[in-house]
């Protein structure tokens, strides 16, 4: 089956376009170094990529989807490097369970004694 809407962009091109949407520091508004971008993960569809300012040092991980309709992406402000984002990444997930495990401990006001953590 064919797309009835033709993609807008060359998807050979995806990550050049990608850096365009990331371009500059949401904290300072300086605008990155395209060369530092980092790319972690990539398939088909999305890229996950990493930016640190050289300015304020804040750093963004943003996802880059892209479909036949055009090139969307997400992003979040962190302070971990890319080696921390990769580890967190690939972390086994956590059930709900411990999840209600770290609300109560930290609800009782105890949670260096209640948590059982790393």
């Amino acid at each position: 089956m064919q797309d009835i809407i033709q993609p807008m962009f060359d998807f050979g091109r995806l990550p050049e376009d990608t850096l365009r949407l990331v371009s500059y520091c949401p904290v300072c508004h300086c605008h990155y170094n395209p060369l530092e971008a980092k790319i972690l993960d990539e398939n088909e569809t999305a890229h996950l990529i990493y930016v640190k300012c050289g300015r304020c040092k804040s750093a963004i991980v943003a996802l880059i989807l892209a479909n036949s309709f055009g090139v969307s992406s997400v992003g979040l402000i962190t302070d971990l490097d890319s080696q921390e984002v990769n580890k967190f990444r690939e972390s086994a997930k956590i059930n709900s369970d411990e999840l209600l495990g770290v609300y109560e401990a930290l609800k009782s006001g105890e949670p260096e004694r209640d948590l059982n953590l790393i």
